[in-house]
């Protein structure tokens, strides 16, 4: 990192830190609303925290994934619904980037802070149409969308001519295409609003759409415009450290509250203290491990990345299939970690006043993104280690 951005980077840090009394403060609220508050929105976009991997030439910072990052851990030690909002929505301001520059003025050519939300499940049924597409259908689990004003869904273009593959791509619709559909009732990252999305025989021009496979080669239209390295960088390694991330900070920021609750608690049962308890204490131990293990192979990988880059180098297809699988298996980590904590707090955890029942209740949400689920890329790892062809390319 070059020394401008360090300075702002710092800045943008210390902004991440100054918020998070607040968003503890508003836990609750957030909750009761099944969406973050207004004013959370307005302090992020306030601090630029939304600005940090968008296009300069929007008014974006274009600074590297590791300051984005860390400032996304730092918002979910305070709240990990606020964080993941963040993660999701801000990392589209670095896809939009990638796509025709055209589709960029749409969104941005009046108001360069308007915010998209997505849903990228490729349930969407798509028809050739002259210029472009008709695009209908019913989309899940679009975070922060009452927030947003566009959107981003995917679906599978079929061929053209027999014989070809279909092509999946992600489509960006306005707010008048679609409807939110107000759905979100859970036990978990409940404030990050994460509606259904439909859509019915709304037009998309072909500049309004991103090829998957252009995302992968690190090789999209926006290219032409924002010449900048991280818009070099894998769609699919970015974009899913975005929904894994969270929960890293969200398990940091219980960990003063764990040894406040359990250092002088006294067991109801056996009278005997939970802080001489072994488990109690590899619990706690096993949780700074986690963060400690996580944060470092995702900042290693992103080192890698960004280096491969700025050269103008390609990451070998290995490489790239394992850091998949790292991404992956961060949430798995973070949630054998609080689980771990939560069953050391004994009954009293099952209150939802308790300091660890939301991070409980959130982290275990986060685990359930198919983003998370680390066995189909740990599968695809042994699988092309042993001489199969690789499966993913979401990499």
């Amino acid at each position: 990192m070059n020394a401008p951005q360090k300075t702002q980077a710092e800045q943008l840090y210390q902004a991440a830190r100054d918020l998070v009394p607040n968003l503890r403060a508003r836990e609750k609220e957030t909750a009761a609303l099944g969406q973050l508050p207004d004013a959370t929105i307005a302090a992020m976009q306030e601090a630029g925290f939304f600005r940090i991997m968008q296009p300069a030439r929007y008014g974006g910072f274009e600074l590297d994934p590791e300051v984005f990052f860390k400032v996304q851990m730092t918002l979910a030690e305070g709240c990990m619904s606020t964080a993941w909002v963040l993660g999701v929505v801000a990392i589209h301001n670095w896809q939009l980037a990638l796509f025709d520059d055209r589709a960029q003025q749409d969104v941005w050519g009046e108001d360069d802070s308007t915010l998209i939300s997505s849903s990228y499940m490729p349930v969407g049924k798509v028809e050739h149409v002259d210029g472009g597409y008709k695009l209908s259908g019913h989309w899940g689990f679009s975070s922060g969308s009452k927030h947003c004003d566009w959107a981003f869904l995917g679906a599978m273009v079929p061929p053209k001519n027999p014989g070809e593959a279909p092509d999946y791509r992600t489509f960006l619709v306005p707010r008048s295409d679609y409807e939110i559909v107000e759905n979100w009732n859970v036990s978990g990252l409940e404030g990050t609003g994460s509606h259904d999305i439909t859509v019915k025989d709304a037009f998309v021009p072909e500049y309004r759409t991103h090829r998957s496979v252009d995302g992968f080669e690190c090789n999209s239209p926006g290219n032409a415009v924002n010449d900048h390295y991280i818009f070099r960088l894998p769609f699919g390694q970015i974009f899913v450290r975005a929904v894994s991330s969270s929960s890293i900070g969200c398990l940091k920021g219980v960990i003063d509250s764990y040894v406040q609750v359990n250092k002088e608690r006294v067991g109801l049962n056996d009278g005997n203290k939970v802080a001489q308890d072994p488990d109690a204490r590899m619990a706690l131990a096993e949780c700074i491990a986690a963060v400690d293990e996580c944060q470092t192979i995702m900042f290693r990988n992103f080192d890698r990345m960004v280096e491969a880059a700025r050269n103008g180098v390609a990451l070998e297809i290995e490489d790239r299939i394992k850091m998949r699988f790292d991404a992956a298996l961060v949430s798995r980590k973070c949630t054998d970690a609080i689980n771990l904590m939560f069953n050391a707090c004994g009954a009293q955890g099952i209150f939802r006043d308790h300091p660890l029942n939301r991070a409980w209740l959130d982290i275990n949400a986060g685990r359930q993104h198919v983003a998370n689920n680390p066995f189909k890329f740990g599968r695809n790892v042994g699988a092309v280690m042993m001489g199969a062809n690789n499966e993913d390319f979401f990499l």
